[in-house]
């Protein structure tokens, strides 16, 4: 695939007129904090039909596995084929678009009904699929993914306090976890934390997940963290003191069902592509930006896009475009074939995305010169927004340690 299908640019279109319609005359008040995004998530979803289609899917799904068949043949042969690639385009398309004005709002939304969502879908029970996960994948509810805290950062499992104690027929919790995504307004939260029972050491403890409620007692969830960027994503804390969750609230009702760093690491890896996406929207809208303010912004008697060096920056940029671009068709190339891309090449996606993203945005700033410094020029929002692709899902650095112990794993 080299390029967009008509299908596909009209999918860009209804983007662009719902982004013109609903997102841009809030995006201050998103900008600034003052407005949670989550009532213009849940149109977006109503909108485009994402909600009912996800129900009708997940219906199915169920009433396959009640029949006793194999619901997932049919879904992994969906998984392959021009139905794929359509499929993932369309997932696509709607992220780079929305990342060129509210990149908060794909985050916030992908945690939500993607990691958050998808850990229920992959690892819960039919009835946690029925009673938390689908209300996730409709924007019914709101949800958290749980696992960083104050004193692991990408050391995640290692690091990790977090604990669950046995207690009969249910669990103790206790822990704080830090830098969650929709922390402050979540309605639903899958906590991950280790197994405490009272004889392994901490760092060998087996790593469990629980499906969480607001509201219950001993959970607290922070007031909205002020950021450097992506102000329109809520971002806070969580503290548990002694929340007792019964066995029904264990993903999966076993103590094995997350698979420990493995549930983590497809977790990841999702993620990692989904940044490519974001970044080509961000980068594209620093083209569309830049390259006008070259064409009108006058100095010495000349548009100074007849100066060398502001050429040089906007060449810079269209090779960035141009490698992101292929990075996202290379992902819909693989979903035609019934592939996706390995932990290796998602990290280096990841890695190479970011920082060409955050060089592309600096460079904008620049162009721009003392009005890429103020917000009503837009460069600005776009260059702090950036910054956390470089951090979020897997710092740089440790996307550079896992691409090499993959290459002399002879894994890449």
């Amino acid at each position: 695939m080299v390029e967009w299908s008509e299908q596909h640019r009209m999918i860009q279109d209804m983007m662009r007129r719902f982004i013109e319609a609903e997102v841009l005359p809030h995006l201050k008040e998103l900008e600034h904090g003052e407005l949670p995004p989550y009532g213009i998530m849940r149109k977006l979803v109503q909108q485009f039909g994402i909600a009912e289609a996800a129900r009708a899917r997940y219906e199915a799904q169920k009433a396959k596995a009640q029949r006793g068949e194999r619901y997932g043949d049919e879904e992994q042969t969906s998984r392959s084929g021009p139905q794929a690639a359509d499929a993932l385009a369309m997932q696509i398309i709607p992220v780079i678009e929305l990342s060129k004005y509210c990149p908060g709002l794909v985050t916030a939304m992908g945690v939500s009904m993607g990691l958050t969502a998808g850990a229920i879908m992959s690892k819960g029970t039919w009835a946690q699929k029925d009673r938390w996960g689908l209300p996730l994948l409709t924007l019914e509810k709101i949800g958290a993914w749980a696992i960083t805290e104050p004193g692991s950062g990408s050391d995640a499992f290692g690091g990790m306090k977090s604990t669950a104690r046995r207690d009969g027929d249910s669990y103790i919790l206790n822990g704080q976890k830090t830098f969650i995504t929709n922390g402050p307004y979540a309605d639903t939260i899958v906590f991950i934390c280790k197994l405490d029972d009272g004889v392994t050491p901490p760092r060998d403890r087996k790593i469990v997940a629980f499906i969480l409620d607001k509201g219950m007692e001993g959970l607290h969830q922070s007031k909205p963290l002020k950021k450097m960027g992506m102000h329109s994503s809520p971002t806070g804390e969580l503290f548990l003191d002694n929340v007792r969750a019964d066995r029904e609230r264990l993903l999966g009702e076993s103590e094995d069902a997350y698979g420990g760093k493995s549930g983590a690491k497809a977790t990841f890896g999702a993620e990692r592509s989904g940044v490519v996406a974001m970044a080509y929207g961000i980068v594209e809208r620093c083209i569309q930006l830049c390259t006008e303010y070259a064409r009108t912004r006058v100095q010495f008697g000349r548009p100074i896009g007849e100066f060398q060096l502001i050429q040089l920056k906007l060449a810079k940029m269209y090779v960035a475009r141009m490698n992101i671009r292929n990075m996202l068709f290379r992902q819909i190339e693989l979903a035609a074939q019934g592939k996706s891309l390995s932990f290796a090449e998602a990290s280096a996606n990841k890695l190479y995305a970011a920082q060409a993203t955050m060089e592309v945005t600096l460079e904008a700033v620049q162009l721009f010169g003392g009005n890429g410094y103020m917000a009503e020029y837009g460069v600005e929002q776009l260059c702090r927004d950036a910054k956390v692709l470089q951090i979020y899902g897997g710092t740089d650095e440790i996307q550079v340690s896992q691409i090499a112990r993959s290459m002399l794993a002879g894994e890449a």
